[in-house]
């Protein structure tokens, strides 16, 4: 098992950030392991998320920050946080209190095809 991050520096240091400063993150429930939803964090969003372990994203529509949960009180409380193998994306294992979409559905990913 790789070591863990303890170090939130070295951590967003070793983050390959896209060309507008963001990583995708992939928010997974702790417990069932159910996919929620994919979304976007800055390194100011990571920060947050991992100092008050309350899931903060970048919204790109509103160009601003989102802390998940923060009017529709369907939050993400962090368990876990995992850095993939090539740095460019993130796994987030939470524990989710409400919907996770914003459709009112548990998760994103909820459409068949």
């Amino acid at each position: 098992m790789a070591p863990k991050d303890t170090d939130v520096e070295s951590l967003v240091q070793r983050i390959k950030w896209n060309e507008q400063g963001l990583i995708p993150v992939v928010a997974q429930e702790a417990t069932t392991r159910e996919v929620l939803m994919l979304a976007w964090m800055n390194e100011e969003a990571l920060k947050l998320t991992l100092s008050t372990r309350q899931v903060t994203y970048w919204s790109r529509s509103r160009n601003s920050l989102w802390r998940k949960g923060e009017t529709s009180g369907h939050t993400q409380q962090l368990v876990e946080a995992k850095l993939d193998c090539d740095g460019d994306a993130l796994l987030l294992l939470v524990n989710q209190t409400g919907a996770a979409c914003h459709t009112g559905e548990k998760t994103c990913f909820f459409r068949g095809i």
